[in-house]
Parts: structure tokens; sequence; C-alpha cells
């Protein structure tokens, strides 16, 4: 917020002028002063912790005045209430309270005694005990109370402080009053920052855990005698807790609500901003979604750090050590999330990638996962990022250093290899070609004889291992009865990197489908492309075209479809061949003719051959005659 803006009312006398001259002039004006002052306004230097602009507004109680003060209450954004003696005490419930609910105003008041000096040694704790805490359960707007003296300068300035705190550390989303507990949106975002302290996943925070929970949230260490202080107040307060442990979640909770309780509720807003919490409770949108532009013809993927940092959390979950993340430590993992990803769940995650026998995704799927997500919608992938805690070495990079974009490839016959380590193939053919289990045998699953036609489009990635011992992440996806819409646009096209033409070699109307596809879609003669005959473990048969397979790829300059069957251990093989050409994309266009030999520089040779033998002819010639 830029600006916080302190309306000041209360009775006629009760102080309200001398406390603003006191705090501008720093001193006690002891001469009389005008019964209501000038708006004053203080920059961010004098005295404003939040580095915000002040505004102070003076008001008058009389009758005649009641237009401006209402003007000046609904502009406000917290409201100082002062009281000096029984009378404008009693005023505080029976008249200006209510008067600032029937303006239908929800700002935060601060309740001030002013003129304590003429109270004598009275006990604080005793007036705030008696006079205040009965108001303020009374009226649970009031955000906090003190006792001033302007003559004295007594917590003058401390005053206008909790004025200030009760706009930029409000104390109403964080604490409910009445029920004595913290507010569910600000315990769940506390769970959250506990899961994200609690490195090891133990359920407690130890010594260190809670040192780096301190430095983060407050950019200093905690002291031993701290330390211990704070363990030994949690202790006592929660029943059965081992301080020897470490704090565990119930105990943080309770530390965060002792903060509310003694009206330290700006420690708390403290921890939830350097966690990048908005005054909503909310993670920022600028944390969850920093600017990142993929250019055209370019792809995002995880950098180094990004790979790292799921890779360690993959590990960190993995609690029986058995190689894959069962349901219950997915949902652990994904706890300080909304839960997985929307385009997971809409493609059955985890059918999507690798999983062992039991059918939990591996470290192998975990790292396909992400790497795809990446690729498709590297959005996605920065704001869970955010959830789950990554931290970039430098904090003002927030979470894009976990990726990087990849050197822009162009649309061209002949291009040159693909800068990238994850590729996109889309698979095309007919209804029950062989697409589906093509899928299936690339993530290591067990063929399936039953037909299921595919409706929804259908992805699967797997790492693949390039000729020379590199890696990359191949993308396979059935488009299903979407084809046409997809085909159709070309930031899909622009997206993809290969196409993979598949048909049935037993079924004679399957090819035609492919010669139709290509007639009406001229744009992906733009794409490299890969024939693929399947089923080549059934009886081949001719097919019902104009041109057989084999005939009609040469006649494009293609290579022959490669006859393959999900059955075979060689099916292996065909997913390399799909990587190798969608990485090296020459490779899968037609092959050009060999043009004429330019025959130019053979007769330049030849010229300058025959000049050179003349030359040395007629040099000869004359050293002979010479002699």
């Amino acid at each position: 917020m830029a600006t916080v803006r302190i309306c000041v009312c209360g009775d006629e006398g009760t102080g309200k002028s001398s406390l603003i001259a006191s705090l501008v002039k720093d001193a006690f004006v002891s001469n009389k002063i005008q019964p209501v002052l000038p708006q004053i306004t203080l920059p961010p230097t004098t005295g404003s912790p939040e580095n915000v602009t002040t505004t102070i507004v003076d008001t008058s109680a009389r009758p005649q005045d009641r237009t401006t003060l209402r003007k000046e209450i609904r502009k406000s954004n917290v409201i100082l209430l002062v009281y000096s003696d029984h009378y404008s005490y009693e005023r505080v419930a029976l008249f200006w309270m209510p008067y600032f609910r029937s303006l239908g105003v929800n700002v935060p008041v601060v309740l001030c005694a002013n003129k304590s000096d003429l109270t004598g040694d009275a006990n604080t704790a005793q007036v705030v005990e008696e006079e205040m805490l009965p108001v303020m359960a009374e009226f649970r707007e009031i955000d906090s109370c003190i006792r001033s003296s302007a003559k004295e300068q007594r917590n003058v300035i401390e005053v206008f402080y909790l004025c200030q705190k009760a706009v930029t550390h409000p104390i109403a989303p964080l604490y409910d009053h009445k029920e004595g507990q913290l507010k569910p949106a600000c315990a769940d975002a506390l769970k959250r920052i506990f899961y994200l302290c609690d490195k090891d996943q133990d359920g407690f925070l130890n010594d260190q855990e809670l040192q780096d929970f301190q430095t983060k949230s407050f950019e200093k260490p905690l002291l031993p005698d701290e330390l211990d202080n704070i363990k030994e107040t949690v202790a006592k307060t929660v029943p059965g807790s081992n301080k020897e442990n470490g704090l565990d979640l119930q105990g943080f909770l309770q530390l965060n609500k002792i903060y509310a309780e003694k009206a330290r509720h700006e420690t708390i807003w403290v921890i939830l901003r350097k966690h990048h919490y908005t005054d909503s409770l909310s993670l920022g949108d600028s944390f969850l979604h920093p600017r990142f532009d993929v250019p055209d013809y370019a792809s995002a993927e995880l950098s180094l750090a990004g790979y790292r940092f799921f890779v360690d959390l993959f590990l960190t979950f993995d609690k029986d050590n058995d190689g894959g993340l069962n349901d219950q430590e997915l949902a652990a993992l994904f706890a300080p999330t909304p839960g997985l990803p929307s385009s997971w769940t809409e493609l059955s995650f985890p059918s999507t990638t690798v999983r062992n026998e039991a059918g939990h995704i591996t470290l192998q799927g975990w790292l396909a996962q992400w790497s795809m997500t990446t690729f498709l919608e590297p959005k996605t992938t920065l704001e869970y990022l955010a959830y789950l805690g990554f931290e970039a070495p430098n904090a003002r990079d927030l979470t894009t250093p976990a990726l990087k974009i990849t050197k822009p490839r162009k649309r061209r016959r002949r291009p040159g290899r693909v800068e990238r380590n994850v590729v996109l193939c889309y698979l095309l053919g007919s209804s029950g070609a062989g697409k589906s289990s093509l899928l299936d045998a690339f993530l290591g699953r067990p063929f399936d004889p039953l037909y299921r036609p595919t409706i929804k489009p259908r992805r699967a990635v797997h790492s693949v291992e390039l000729h020379g011992g590199k890696q990359c992440y191949l993308i396979l996806e059935e488009l299903g009865e979407l084809e046409p819409a997809i085909l159709e646009n070309r930031a899909k096209l622009d997206a993809c990197d290969l196409i993979c033409y598949t048909y049935d070699s037993s079924e004679p109307d399957s090819f035609s489908h492919i010669v139709e596809l290509r007639k009406r879609f001229p744009q992906l003669d733009e794409l490299p492309a890969i024939y693929t005959a399947l089923k080549a473990d059934c009886d081949k048969t001719t097919q019902r075209s104009e041109l057989q397979p084999d005939t009609y790829t040469a006649a494009l300059n293609m290579s022959a479809p490669l006859h393959v069957s999900v059955t075979w251990n060689s099916i292996s093989e065909l997913f390399v061949a799909l990587a190798e050409a969608a990485t090296n994309p020459s490779t899968a266009f037609p092959k050009s003719e060999e043009p004429p030999p330019d025959r130019t520089s053979l007769y330049m040779a030849l010229g300058a051959t025959a000049c050179a033998g003349l030359a040395a002819f007629m040099i000869w010639r004359r050293s002979t005659n010479s002699a």
C-alpha cells in the first residue's frame, strides 16, 4: 500500500490535536493550538516502518461538523479513536463504535487512552485489562489499544505506528478473537510454510530448520536462548509435545497463535510475506506466474537446477525407498499445492509415463512427466515450482532459473540438428491402426488385444537413448477425435517436431487414411515425417490405395515404411528412430534428386591446364633455340 490514511476521532478535549502536534514537533506544544489541525502528510522516512506515506487527518466531534467527519472516516484506512477520561471512555461504546458501524466502514480502529499523565502512575496492565479489553471484546474491529500522553511525549510515536501496523499488518485476516483460533486461510498458509521448512519431511522443524526459517523470514539467526525459549513456550501450551524432537506442525501453529494473542501479528505478516503471501493470504500472482516468454520455434526445458529440484523432491518423499511414489507419497508431496495439475488429471496421470510393477511412478517417469509439462505448458511448471518451494540462488529470480529456453529451430526443407532435449511427435493414422498399443509399448506395458477407440488426445513420455549415448525425452501424442482441429491449428503444428504416419499393414483400408490426410492438410508437408507399418506380426495385405505404401513413399523420395509390431522386442528401435528424426529432421524430409553436375568449373580447369601446358612448351622452345 502506498499510503496509510489515519482519521483521528474522539470527543472534544481528548487531546487529538495535541497528539498530532507532538508527533510532528517531537515536543509538547504548550500554547493553545487551533481546534482542528490541517491534514498532515509524513513521508516514508519519518516513522514509517513499512516504507509507506502516512496521511493524518484531524477531525471535530461537533454536530455541525458531522458531514466532514463522515467523509473523512469513509476515506480513511484506519481510525484512531482517542479518549481521555471516564465520560469520553463511556462514549467509545455508547456512541463512537456504533457510529462507525452505522457508516458501513470496514477499517481497523486503534483505541488510545490519552492524557495518561493525569491518571498518575496507574498500572498500565490493569488499565488495559479493566478498560480496554472489555471494549475490544465487544467490538472486534478494534485492532489494538495503547495509553499515551502528548504532554510527557509518552507513546506518541507508538500510537501512530500502531495505526500504520493496523493497515499494513491487519489482525482480522489472521485471528478469530471470538473462536480464539487462527483463521483457516492463515492456518493453511502457515501449514504450507511449515511443509517447506521441514526439509527432511520428518514432521518436525529441528534446530537447523528453525534457524533456516528464522533467517529467511527475519534475515537474522536465532540466539541459543531465543531458540530454547521458543521451544519452552510451545512445550508449555501444547500437551504431549517434546521439545527435544523440535517443533511439530501443531507447535508451529500454536507459536503463531501466541503471536496473534499478544498483538504481535506483525511477526506473522513478516513470515507470510517473506514466503510470498499477499494481504488476501494467497500467493502473489507475480510469484506464481513470473514472466517467461518462449520465442517462436523455440521450446522450454528444465535446467540443471530444475532437474535437481525434482530429483530431490522425489527422493525425499519416496519414504519406503521402493523407487516409486505411491498414492500416499504423491498426496504428501502435492500437499502444499492445489493438487495435481489439471492437464495431468485430464490425461489420467500417471498412465502418461513410466511406472513400476506396482503402478507407481518411478524417478525416470517423474522427470519425464515434468519434462513434458515444461515443454507443453511451462507456466504450469513455474506455478508448481513456486508451490513446492523451489528457491533460486538469487531470490530476485523467483522460479525462472529452473527453466531454460532452447535455440529456435527453423522450418525449412533441410534444417540442421535441433538443439533440444525434449521433442514432440504426433501419431497420425486410421482408427484401429494400433496407435494406442504403440503408446503402451513405449511405456513398457504389455500388449492388450482389446480394442478401445481413443476419444480424447492421449500422450506418453519416456527417455530415449540416441546413437552416441545422448538421451532425450520423446513425447508421443495420439490426437483422437481432435485430430482435424489440432492439424488446422498453426500453433499446435509449430510445437510439433515430427509426424509419425501409422497404418495397419494387415488392414487393406488403413493406408488410404494417410493419403487423404496429407491431401486435406498440405501444411503437414512442412514437418519431417516417418512412415510406419504397424501389426507387422500379422499377415500383410494389399492396401486399397492408388499406390502401395513402398511405392507411395518412393514417389515422395522418402524412406520406405518401417515394419514393426508392439509384440516384438525390436519395437524400441522405432522409438530411437523417431527421436533421431526429431532431433535431426533433415533425415525425415524428402530426399532431393542429385542436381546435374556443373561442368563450368570442369571446363575452366581444363582451360587453365591447357594454358599452363602451352606456356611451358613455349618456354622450353625458347630455351632450346637460345642454346
